[in-house]
Order: C-alpha cells, then sequence, then structure tokens
C-alpha cells in the first residue's frame, strides 16, 4: 500500500479524537478536508499529544483504518508546521512520519508532482 510513489496523502494539520474509527474519520475528511474518502488517497489524522496516528484509506473493498501508537517520542507537530489544515506529502514522507521523523511538514522532502498538462508537454517532447 505505502510502496506506490503514485500514492497521494493528505495529513490533517488538527489534533483528532483518537476514538473515531471509520465514520468519524470519514466525516473529516469529506466536510472538513474537502476530500472524497472513496478516492484511493491516503488520510493522516493525529491527537493532540501527538503518540497516536491514524490512516484511512479505501482499498477499493472497504475502507482501512492503520493504527500507530509510539511508546516513546512524539510524531511531527503537523499543526504547527502548516498554516492550512490539509499537507500533501508522499508515501516516503508518510512512511518517515510513522517512523517518528521530524522533518516531515518542516522541509520539502521531494518535488511537487507534475500536473497533467506537464506531463503532456513531456510526453510531447519525447515523441
Amino acid at each position: 500500500m505505502l510502496s506506490s510513489s503514485g500514492v497521494r496523502v493528505h495529513a490533517y494539520c488538527r489534533p483528532v479524537d483518537m476514538r473515531k474509527s471509520y465514520e468519524g474519520l470519514s466525516r473529516v475528511v469529506r466536510q472538513e478536508m474537502g476530500q472524497e474518502v472513496l478516492s484511493g488517497h491516503l488520510f493522516l489524522f493525529t491527537n493532540k499529544r501527538r503518540n497516536r496516528a491514524k490512516v484511512l484509506y479505501f482499498d477499493g473493498t472497504g475502507l482501512c483504518v492503520l493504527a500507530k501508537r509510539l511508546e516513546r517520542g512524539q510524531f511531527a507537530p503537523l499543526w504547527k508546521r502548516s498554516a492550512e489544515s490539509v499537507l500533501s506529502l508522499s508515501a516516503a514522507e508518510l512512511e518517515l512520519f510513522l517512523h517518528g521523523s521530524e522533518l516531515i511538514g518542516k522541509v520539502a522532502l521531494h518535488p511537487p508532482p507534475l500536473s497533467r498538462n506537464e506531463l503532456a508537454i513531456g510526453a510531447k517532447m519525447c515523441a
């Protein structure tokens, strides 16, 4: 799931009550993040103490929730790093985040993805 470079990850930059499960997190995705939960994208949430994180995603057959609790340390404070309510991450950045990296949201770790227009121009140049 996390190995694909084409996976889009949307991190919610506000603390979330980790008692929320499928429906509660789906509501945050739709109403507060302005995204579609069935899109196949990954949605990352953390609690106020930053010791718990959840990832919500649709795998094509149903909603999945992955949860992680850090036994020591804290996850990066996403809500202190972004003025926006949603931060886009790469799959590699999500993996680093879940391992406890403090770099996530602080510095850009990858170039921005190419737009459809840029891809079309690149295809014309190769032809």
